[in-house]
């Protein structure tokens, strides 16, 4: 795989950013009154787990058809799947059932949350949380759409899940939808992590036509297996690839054949050959042992010196070793001799006394160095130097190395290995991987629907929006847009639930589990004049912060942004902010 890395546009980001002022302009916040009650699930008991708060506890019940405006959906608990499509907030409509799910929900005591994903701007894919899988073909959505949703297909897949992600396309004439389902599964061989783990099940369905009767069916099931609930999982636009941002990896299992065509290769890499020779060096000369077969006479050895190369030969065979030395040698001086255990002994008086020679001969990976315990206590003495017992040995020095009491409690998190990897379709391996190491995964956002959804990072005290281009080897992610300081920001907000952004970045928002949503505009030009008191200059932008407090006591389900509007959704009520006014 590719080690990839991520690259920053310079123009996007802003060295001089002040930070956000706290703006009491007063938000239009409208709310609606649900019919009936969010179809929330509660964790149960045997669902204790970190990895099951992140996939079902923390579940976002709002769902942004992202193919049209302003267009959101949730699922109540008659199993209905309810819209509201907004062009006027002055003229809110009650949300309409566009869809009833089969299967009587309450029946079910295991069941998880119901998850819908739109495929594309008339495919949906839905799930009821029991196992089963829909796909619908929904025809135009949106405000005056009321085209019924017809679905084409329905199957029983197994444990329950939920749906990550899903795509629509074309392939070889025919229609298919790739959907990513994921499941938090017991894992009996786990003995000391969590008992879980995690799959990612890539299922593809395609049309088939049989004597006319056009079906859809399962094309394909590949499952990737992993340690922890993925920050991220998405499909590519064509179908032919996976990203996934994890904090443990994810790999692909295996049909039982693969694994041992797998296993054999790893055999061969595994048996690891004895080293030909071993070699140990003072500041004057270099000892080279040989094991020699026990047939092997005196005469049989030819061992030939020169300056800068060493060639030995046992009888007609072609030369045990030869090549160029790693510096010159007084050949004249150089002796060998066969010891009582049938080794060869080879003597090589260097000609520069004191450089270590870090290889033998130059190229040759077959030999082995052994190092004796004064030269070991030698190289750990000159490094000591450089190491310390303590975190910040000298205080008063200028320039400490790193100073631990700087950083603050909210700067440390738990994700400091997460890697982002695509994997291929085709041949399930993975083709690029970017280590992502202190770049902190916040949240993942649609700007444009026939791409992948963007993910935004932490990057020092900022929040960046990558862009990935699957169609694009040169420009795999690209850096589209920058939150300024949201980092540092939303690492200070305890509480904090969900995070969104709009798709045409002019704000970030954030909500907490309870009532308060803070909002974060990008920096506008101030149509009054501004000054710096501390540095006497003009300030010709600003950047505010804004606080909704909403009257609800439900927690928060669900969380969405659009370019105008926040949607916030509780247990029984639907909040609407306006953030920004329609062109």
């Amino acid at each position: 795989a590719a080690h990839c890395s991520l690259r920053a546009k310079r123009l996007l980001l802003d060295p001089k950013f002040e930070g956000y002022k706290l703006s009491l302009e007063p938000l239009a916040c409208y709310q609606l009154g649900l019919d009936a009650a969010v179809a929330e699930v509660k964790l149960r008991d045997d669902q204790y787990t970190l990895d099951h708060m992140r996939a079902f506890g923390m579940y976002n019940y709002l769902h942004l058809d992202s193919w049209y405006q302003d267009n959101i959906y949730y699922i109540d608990q008659c199993g209905r799947v309810m819209n509201l499509s907004v062009t006027l907030d002055t003229a809110l409509q009650k949300p309409r059932e566009v869809f009833r799910l089969p299967t009587d929900l309450t029946a079910y005591d295991n069941r998880l949350c119901a998850s819908i994903h739109f495929s594309s701007s008339t495919w949906v894919t839905l799930s009821d949380g029991t196992g089963r899988l829909y796909l619908i073909k929904s025809g135009k959505r949106g405000s005056s759409a009321s085209e019924k949703w017809e679905i084409v297909f329905n199957e029983e897949l197994g444990s329950p899940f939920i749906i990550s992600h899903s795509v629509s396309f074309v392939k070889s004439d025919a229609h298919s939808v790739a959907v990513l389902l994921l499941r938090v599964e017991k894992d009996e061989l786990d003995t000391k992590g969590s008992g879980f783990h995690i799959t990612l099940e890539w299922l593809t369905i395609a049309e088939i036509s049989k004597e006319g009767d056009h079906r859809y069916g399962i094309f394909k099931r590949r499952v990737l297996q992993g340690k922890s609930v993925p920050h991220y999982a998405a499909i590519e636009p064509s179908g032919n690839g996976l990203t996934i941002v994890s904090y443990k990896p994810f790999r692909f299992m295996q049909d039982e054949d693969d694994k041992s065509e797998e296993n054999d290769d790893a055999k061969t890499t595994n048996e690891k050959k004895d080293p030909l020779y071993y070699w140990q060096q003072t500041e004057d000369d270099v000892t080279i042992t040989v094991n020699i077969p026990e047939e092997i006479t005196k005469d049989d050895i030819k061992v030939h010196f020169s300056p800068d190369n060493i060639c030995v030969t046992l009888k007609d065979q072609p030369p045990l070793m030869e090549g160029k030395l790693y510096s010159s040698v007084d050949h004249e001086s150089c002796t060998w001799i066969i010891r009582e255990n049938k080794s060869l002994e080879i003597s090589l008086m260097k000609k520069n006394e004191g450089p270590r020679w870090p290889e033998l001969i130059v190229g040759d990976t077959r030999g082995e160095f052994i190092m004796d315990s004064s030269q070991c206590s030698a190289i750990a003495e000159s490094l000591m130097h450089l190491t310390s017992e303590v975190m910040n040995p000298n205080p008063e020095k200028e320039n400490p190395p790193c100073n631990a009491q700087e950083l603050e409690e909210c700067d440390a998190f738990l994700e400091d290995s997460a890697s982002l990897c695509r994997f291929d379709g085709d041949t399930l391996k993975v083709t690029h991987v970017i280590n992502l190491g202190s770049n902190q995964y916040l949240f993942s956002v649609v700007v444009d629907p026939k791409e992948m959804p963007c993910f935004c990072l932490r990057h020092d005290v900022d929040a960046l929006l990558w862009q990935p281009h699957s169609d694009q080897p040169e420009n795999m992610w690209e850096h589209i847009a920058t939150f300024n300081a949201l980092g540092y920001v939303q690492a200070s907000k305890q509480d904090k639930k969900f995070m969104a952004c709009a798709p045409d970045y002019s704000y970030a928002a954030l909500c907490e589990c309870l009532r308060r949503v803070f909002i974060y505009r990008q920096p506008t030009p101030l149509s009054t004049v501004l000054y710096n008191r501390k540095e006497g200059r003009q300030v010709g932008q600003v950047a505010k912060q804004l606080v909704a407090t909403l009257e609800a006591s439900d927690p928060i389900l669900g969380f969405q942004a659009t370019n105008e509007r926040l949607f916030v959704l509780t247990t029984k009520t639907l909040f609407l902010i306006k953030v920004n006014s329609g062109n």
